[in-house]
């Protein structure tokens, strides 16, 4: 600092620059610049009057927006953090909505105007150039545009690489400080958030670039994910969980398609930890955040992934994240930046996550329609996927009718009911529509190799299948057809498919295949138990262009295994004597089968192993006469 000694100020002095009536920027998150945030309304205070100060979210204190502080100061929040948020509900405060990438754009062209930015930097280097550290997002725009900037230099702040150095001439004062900086700690991970990490880490491929935030359920996410491979990262913030994942080498950046190998964000918050270890780390990038929230860049990233949280959504697909109870709760954000560039994205996926209640668990999260005064942040047409503790809603490319059930499907099941009831109120599904009675068993679904050597996909049926089971049942030809419901068969009407798909997934379980990355249907099978003989009555169906591909003795062989799971004895079926492939599936299955022949059928039963105390399984118990 000795070479910029005449530069050098306490903030007292420093911020006599600071004239009254003009707009201050305070520099963001983890880079709050305390002391001189604090001497601007303890010293420098009593001598301004209508002063505006604009920031997005900051971690420390904000004693601005105080009662006592009215006609000195006003806050204007690009983001409402805690720290603001009573002082905006209460009209001491003012909100301005707009999307994270379009910030710096409004302050460059003094749209915004920022008279004066107030940030902190690391220590000036031997070529006399500071670093931003963990915020460049919009300062990188005010110091660029601000007629006086006024830098706290804090020996802890990281020296972060990219568009983060300042020439230190361009900084009108410099306020040494040495304090450590502001940090966020990680929330611990409740059930809730554990379970909608699951299910979001299910829908991310390996060598997927993502953007997460910070909290239970973005730290949940990035939890699930230690056994991905080669991820990367393109967000507008890092977060302690990223830094884990680089550490044991899942995040890696080698498959992405824009800026391979580096971690690129806007800023950093959480731990010391966190801080120290971005120090001089050559793999982040920070960009600021007309870079990194730009939808056209971020599509560039193949496989973005786009994780974003909400307060609620409707059963239109209508995201509420700034506004609670009518009031003004957060912002914008860059959730619409990231949902549009990775809706955008080559194999991008755009996701809500979200608890399914709220209030303890008092109100639902999926509401029939948003609350009166609700704004929509993002819009149903943006939507991929929605998901809760309950599972994942797909809303891409789906009516209004299947929008619904999905997410009447991943609703709490204590809102189910009435949720079901609005949508027949509204006439959005049909009157008949059953309400989903059990838990989706998500963790059944597995990838499946058949003996062709293809690749599917074999989970349980859900309700929203409905649509894809009659493609699969009409495609189907006449023989095949005859063969399935031994007899012919033309029309397979909504009241036929409901019943398939209405499952409690103990004592009635249907499977399907599908191709990776679909949800077209091309093979099922379904049990049902027989409370006379304690058998599943199982049967199958196959699409024509599937058959004789293995698809059946998959299906079979996972069957098998949710039925023994659930404490199912065995299997019984009817099949015609001439549908001998169907006949192979059972005799190949590795069970042994009891047949008995009757008019034109085979009745078949196959017990399973029973379970020996060591957890093996033994032999079926000795078959009677017959």
């Amino acid at each position: 600092m000795k070479r910029h000694a005449d530069r050098v100020r306490t903030a007292g002095e420093a911020l006599r620059a600071v004239l009254p009536g003009r707009r201050i920027l305070i520099g963001s998150g983890a880079a709050e610049p305390v002391t001189l945030v604090r001497a601007l309304v303890d010293e420098r205070g009593p001598y301004l009057s209508d002063n505006e100060v604009v920031h997005l979210l900051t971690l420390g204190p904000a004693p601005y927006v105080e009662p006592a502080q009215a006609g000195r100061f006003r806050h204007v929040a690009f983001f409402i953090g805690p720290n603001v948020r009573q002082a905006v509900q209460e009209g001491r405060a003012d909100f301005i909505p707009v999307f994270l990438s379009e910030i710096p754009e409004l302050i460059r062209s003094r749209k915004i105007r920022v008279d004066a930015a107030l940030i902190q930097v690391s220590p000036p280097d031997a070529h006399g150039y500071v670093s931003l550290g963990v915020s460049v997002d919009i300062v990188r725009a005010a110091v660029d545009a601000a007629p006086l900037v006024i830098a706290e230099v804090n020996p802890n702040m990281p020296r972060t690489h990219g568009d983060s150095f300042l020439d230190v001439r361009r900084i009108d004062h410099l306020v040494p400080v040495d304090l450590p900086l502001l940090e966020a700690h990680p929330e611990p991970p409740d059930e809730v958030s554990r379970r909608i990490g699951e299910h979001v880490a299910r829908l991310i491929p390996d060598g997927a670039t993502l953007q997460t935030g910070i909290g239970r359920i973005p730290d949940a996410v990035l939890t699930a994910l230690k056994g991905h491979h080669d991820l990367g990262i393109h967000t507008e913030m890092l977060s302690d969980g990223v830094m884990r994942l680089v550490e044991s080498g899942v995040i890696t950046g080698r498959r992405k398609t824009l800026l391979p190998g580096k971690l690129v964000t806007s800023f950093i918050m959480g731990t010391r930890a966190l801080y120290a270890w971005a120090h001089d780390h050559p793999a982040i990038e920070m960009r600021p955040s007309d870079d990194t929230n730009d939808p056209a860049n971020i599509a560039r990233n193949a496989r973005m992934v786009a994780i974003n949280s909400a307060l609620a959504v409707d059963l239109t697909g209508q995201v509420a994240a700034d506004t609670l109870g009518g009031c003004f709760f957060s912002g914008i954000g860059g959730q619409v930046d990231f949902i549009r560039g990775a809706s955008r994205s080559p194999g991008g996926q755009a996701i809500i996550a979200l608890p399914s209640t709220a209030k303890g668990g008092t109100a639902s999260r999926i509401q029939r329609a948003l609350e009166p005064d609700t704004g929509v942040v993002t819009s149903r047409g943006d939507v991929h996927h929605v998901v809760t503790e309950y599972g994942v809603a797909e809303l891409w490319g789906k009516s209004i009718r299947e929008r619904a059930l999905a997410l009447i499907a991943v609703a709490h099941p204590d809102f189910r009911a009435d949720l079901m009831a609005a949508a027949k109120g509204r006439r959005w599904v049909l009157p008949d529509q059953v309400v989903p009675r059990a838990r989706y068993p998500w963790a059944e679904a597995r990838r499946e190799h058949t003996l062709s050597h293809d690749t599917l996909v074999i989970r349980p049926a859900r309700i929203t299948d409905e649509r894809a089971l009659q493609d699969l049942l009409y495609g189907l030809s006449g023989e095949s057809s005859y063969r399935r419901f031994m007899g012919f068969k033309k029309a397979h009407p909504h009241e036929e498919i409901q019943r398939l798909v209405d499952l409690d997934y103990e004592h009635d379980m249907a499977l399907v295949a599908c191709p990776p990355g679909t949800d077209e249907v091309v093979g099922m099978v379904q049990y049902i138990l027989d409370p006379a003989t304690g058998l599943g009555d199982v049967s199958f169906v196959v699409r024509d262009d599937w058959q004789g591909r293995g698809v059946g003795t998959a299906l079979m062989r996972r069957i098998r295994e949710a039925a023994m799971a659930r404490g199912i004895s065995g299997f019984q079926a009817d099949v015609l004597v001439t549908n001998t492939a169907m006949l192979d599936v059972f005799h190949e299955s590795g069970l042994p089968v009891r047949s008995r022949r009757e008019d034109g059928l085979y009745h078949l039963e196959l017990l399973f192993p029973e379970e020996r105390g060591d957890g093996s399984a033994g032999a079926p118990p000795a078959p009677g006469p017959g």
